[in-house]
């Protein structure tokens, strides 16, 4: 009798429909915004039980990465130009396109005392570490800021060269360099000078959803998720400025 009960309930059990698994999606993104992404994430998933992953790059790099097919379902970029070359060459639905963020620029010392414009202006330091301006928007802002300073030939010597923001705000953080122009929202806790805005093109930072992400809820979810009221409060206190 016991066998027969044990059996009756290991049939009842597999005759009941098995939960779906939460959607899951992998988001590149570009590295200045991988913080406020992840505390996004976290939030996205406690309320929906869906997952993203993230994984970080330079948005050149990652750009060239789904070009080849990169198993991507949605792109956190740095800039508004590569994700239009998505939408453009079918690899992304137009309408799915948007700005999630404004980044700014920020001029930053490895011994922690105030930078300023005049400082930046007087070189007196080795080297300047920015990020690659083919590969980071942030280092194409960096180099447009130099340029409108009247300083590109000056500091060009001292420049030094991070694949990314985030390297970049490395080579300064060990001390490799003695200043880095960096994203402000890497250092906003931390004394620095924020560029003037009119220093360089805006930093408009596009998302996209790719194709491998049509129809999955957990990609498509995460970007709705990113035009909230709540998101963007979130992404302003990292500091970025609204579209």
């Amino acid at each position: 009798m016991a066998r027969f009960l044990l059996f009756a309930v290991t049939l009842a059990c597999l005759a009941r429909p098995l939960p779906l698994a939460a959607a899951e999606a992998l988001a590149a993104v570009a590295v200045n915004f991988v913080h406020p992404a992840e505390r996004l994430a976290a939030r996205f998933e406690a309320a929906t039980g869906q997952r993203v992953h993230l994984a970080p790059g330079s948005t050149g790099k990652l750009y060239a990465q789904i070009v080849r097919g990169g198993p991507y379902d949605l792109f956190l970029a740095a800039d508004e130009a590569r994700p239009a070359r998505l939408v453009a060459d079918g690899l992304a639905p137009a309408e799915s396109r948007f700005t999630y963020a404004v980044g700014r620029l920020a001029l930053i010392r490895y011994d922690g005392a105030g930078p300023s414009r005049a400082w930046l202006e007087a070189g007196d330091f080795r080297r300047l570490a920015v990020a690659n301006p083919r590969l980071a928007p942030y280092g194409l802002a960096a180099e447009q800021a130099l340029t409108t300073l009247g300083l590109t030939e000056e500091l060009r010597p001292k420049l030094v060269y991070g694949e990314n923001i985030g390297q970049a705000y490395a080579l300064v953080a060990t001390g490799n360099a003695q200043a880095g122009l960096v994203a402000l929202a890497q250092v906003k806790a931390q004394t620095h000078w924020l560029l003037p805005a009119d220093l360089h093109a805006p930093i408009r930072q596009d998302a996209v959803l790719l194709a491998r992400g049509q129809g999955n809820p957990a990609a498509e979810g995460f970007l709705a998720y990113l035009r909230t009221d709540a998101a963007n409060e979130a992404i302003a206190a990292f500091g970025y400025d609204a579209d």
